[in-house]
Protein backbone atom coordinates (compact mmCIF):
# COMPACT_ATOMS: atom_id res chain seq x y z
CA UNK A 1 0.00 0.00 0.00
CA UNK A 2 1.09 3.73 -0.92
CA UNK A 3 0.15 7.46 -1.45
CA UNK A 4 -0.84 8.58 -3.92
CA UNK A 5 -1.26 11.98 -5.88
CA UNK A 6 -4.04 12.74 -8.00
CA UNK A 7 -5.70 14.89 -10.63
CA UNK A 8 -5.63 18.36 -8.21
CA UNK A 9 -1.94 17.93 -8.13
CA UNK A 10 -1.61 18.68 -12.29
CA UNK A 11 -0.47 22.02 -13.08
CA UNK A 12 -0.46 23.14 -9.17
CA UNK A 13 3.34 21.68 -7.91
CA UNK A 14 2.95 23.59 -4.60
CA UNK A 15 6.15 21.10 -3.88
CA UNK A 16 4.78 21.05 0.04
CA UNK A 17 4.37 17.33 0.25
CA UNK A 18 8.50 17.30 -1.31
CA UNK A 19 9.75 19.21 1.95
CA UNK A 20 7.69 16.95 4.45
CA UNK A 21 8.57 13.73 2.54
CA UNK A 22 11.59 12.04 4.96
CA UNK A 23 12.16 9.29 2.55
CA UNK A 24 12.71 11.76 -0.57
CA UNK A 25 9.85 9.23 -2.82
CA UNK A 26 7.92 12.64 -4.38
CA UNK A 27 8.86 12.82 -7.84
CA UNK A 28 8.20 16.03 -9.96
CA UNK A 29 7.02 15.64 -13.81
CA UNK A 30 6.59 18.70 -16.01
CA UNK A 31 2.91 19.13 -14.86
CA UNK A 32 1.94 17.44 -11.28
CA UNK A 33 4.30 15.48 -8.81
CA UNK A 34 4.25 11.82 -7.98
CA UNK A 35 4.99 9.08 -5.29
CA UNK A 36 7.30 5.98 -5.95
CA UNK A 37 4.76 3.36 -4.86
CA UNK A 38 8.27 1.66 -3.69
CA UNK A 39 10.12 4.07 -2.20
CA UNK A 40 7.68 5.24 0.38
CA UNK A 41 7.34 4.12 3.82
CA UNK A 42 3.28 5.37 4.33
CA UNK A 43 4.12 7.78 6.69
CA UNK A 44 1.25 10.31 5.64
CA UNK A 45 3.62 13.01 6.35
CA UNK A 46 2.81 14.75 3.01
CA UNK A 47 -1.28 14.39 3.11
CA UNK A 48 -1.91 16.80 5.64
CA UNK A 49 0.38 19.63 3.81
CA UNK A 50 -0.82 19.29 0.34
CA UNK A 51 -2.96 22.40 -0.11
CA UNK A 52 -5.10 21.58 -2.94
CA UNK A 53 -5.69 18.26 -0.76
CA UNK A 54 -4.31 15.71 -4.24
CA UNK A 55 -2.65 13.01 -1.99
CA UNK A 56 -4.39 9.96 -0.75
CA UNK A 57 -3.88 6.75 1.01
CA UNK A 58 -4.36 4.64 -1.66
CA UNK A 59 -7.38 3.02 -0.30
CA UNK A 60 -8.42 6.24 0.09
CA UNK A 61 -9.00 7.87 -3.04
CA UNK A 62 -12.12 9.56 -4.59
CA UNK A 63 -13.93 7.38 -7.15
CA UNK A 64 -12.96 10.43 -9.54
CA UNK A 65 -9.26 9.83 -9.58
CA UNK A 66 -9.44 6.13 -8.85
CA UNK A 67 -7.07 5.91 -12.20
CA UNK A 68 -4.34 7.83 -10.54
CA UNK A 69 -3.15 4.68 -9.11
CA UNK A 70 -1.87 3.18 -12.15
CA UNK A 71 -0.75 7.05 -12.84
CA UNK A 72 1.92 7.53 -9.83
CA UNK A 73 3.20 3.23 -10.17
CA UNK A 74 3.14 3.77 -14.25
CA UNK A 75 5.20 6.93 -14.42
CA UNK A 76 8.24 4.83 -13.11
CA UNK A 77 7.83 2.02 -15.29
CA UNK A 78 11.05 3.16 -17.57
CA UNK A 79 12.64 4.95 -14.44
CA UNK A 80 12.59 1.28 -12.29
CA UNK A 81 13.64 3.04 -8.26
CA UNK A 82 16.30 5.90 -8.62
CA UNK A 83 16.28 5.88 -4.61
CA UNK A 84 15.14 9.83 -4.17
CA UNK A 85 14.02 12.33 -6.27
CA UNK A 86 16.24 14.96 -5.08
CA UNK A 87 19.04 13.23 -6.88
CA UNK A 88 17.04 12.91 -9.88
CA UNK A 89 15.46 15.89 -10.09
CA UNK A 90 13.02 17.25 -12.44
CA UNK A 91 11.44 14.73 -15.03
CA UNK A 92 11.02 15.66 -18.49
CA UNK A 93 7.92 14.07 -18.22
CA UNK A 94 4.46 13.68 -17.43
CA UNK A 95 1.80 10.11 -17.68
CA UNK A 96 0.10 10.44 -20.71
CA UNK A 97 -3.42 10.72 -18.88
CA UNK A 98 -2.36 13.74 -17.34
CA UNK A 99 -0.39 14.65 -20.55
CA UNK A 100 -4.00 14.64 -21.93
CA UNK A 101 -5.59 17.13 -19.61
CA UNK A 102 -6.07 20.26 -20.76
CA UNK A 103 -4.74 23.52 -18.66
CA UNK A 104 -5.77 23.28 -14.66
CA UNK A 105 -6.16 25.54 -11.89
CA UNK A 106 -6.78 29.40 -11.85
CA UNK A 107 -7.09 31.60 -14.89
CA UNK A 108 -7.65 28.59 -17.14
Amino acid sequence: MTYIIAEPCVDVLDKACIEECPVDCIYEGNRMLYIHPDECVDCGACEPVCPVEAIFYEDDVPEQWKDYYSVNVDFFDDLGSPGGASKSGKIDKDHPVVVALPPQGEGH
